[in-house]
């Protein structure tokens, strides 16, 4: 990923400051699929777009993930490491064991071939309440049903279908919900704590942008270079350099 440099970074965290969760989410997708449209990188299954922001990670900033998550018993505050090296695609494209083509599922008298929800897919029903959420997003991706043999338009999921519609999601597209399991050290009790990567990867970029820009600043003030310009250099020299600064 040579194209993670860092102009572009601090223009994507630029542009996401303004912006709400969604919105970062698809920026931060930009930066896996550089000069992919907006509506083409909502239309990628969710599972897809968080192994490529996984990659985006790992490109940045490593494999190791520290997480804090709190303790469903005690309400202790957990910090623990999670390597994600297993996680993510080199770039765009189906991550191993995905689906290319619609998935299909028999339930009784049902056949129902449905594609894995996208981004889209989720912010149409964001506002739909409770269960009906399920309901209303399963529904949007069905593309064929079938019932006794008869082709179904708009079909009525019975609960039964859904869920079998949903397992087969989860099964086809792992990486659209991690979950992990930790067990508090203080009472032992183990907790399900799930991994936003989006959200991850924004909170990482945003400490990054942050520790370079006031780089930036000091390298500006001490020899008057302009921001491309320290920008530019390695890490390694710009952190000789500070140095230097700190020394004088």
């Amino acid at each position: 990923m040579e194209h993670l440099e860092a102009g572009a970074l601090l223009a994507a965290w630029e542009a996401g400051l303004a912006s709400d969760d969604r919105g970062r989410a698809l920026l931060l997708h930009g930066l896996a699929r550089p000069g992919t449209g907006a509506g083409e990188l909502l239309s990628v299954p969710v599972g897809r777009r968080d192994a490529e922001l996984f990659a985006v990670r790992r490109a940045l900033f490593g494999t190791e993930l520290e997480v804090r998550a709190d303790c469903a018993e005690c309400g202790e505050e957990m910090e623990f490491s999670f390597d994600a090296a297993g996680l993510g695609t080199d770039g765009p494209g189906t991550p191993p064991g995905a689906p290319d083509g619609p998935i299909r599922v028999e339930e009784g008298e049902w056949t129902v071939e449905f594609r894995l929800p996208t981004p889209a897919d989720l912010a149409a029903v964001g506002t739909v309440p409770g269960d009906r959420a399920r309901t209303a997003l399963l529904t949007r991706c069905v593309v064929r049903a079938e019932h006794g043999g008869r082709p179904v338009t708009d079909p009525d999921l019975p609960d039964r279908v859904q869920r079998r519609m949903a397992a087969a999601s989860e099964a086809s597209d792992p990486l659209a919900d991690v979950t992990l399991n930790v067990t508090c050290p203080d009472c032992g009790k183990a907790t399900r704590a799930e991994l936003d990567i989006a959200s991850y990867l924004w909170a990482e970029l945003d400490a990054w942008a942050r520790d370079t820009l006031l780089d930036v600043h000091l390298l500006a003030t001490a020899y008057g270079w302009s921001e491309p310009e320290i920008l530019a250099l390695s890490p390694l020299r710009r952190r000789y350099y500070l140095e230097l600064c700190a020394d004088a």
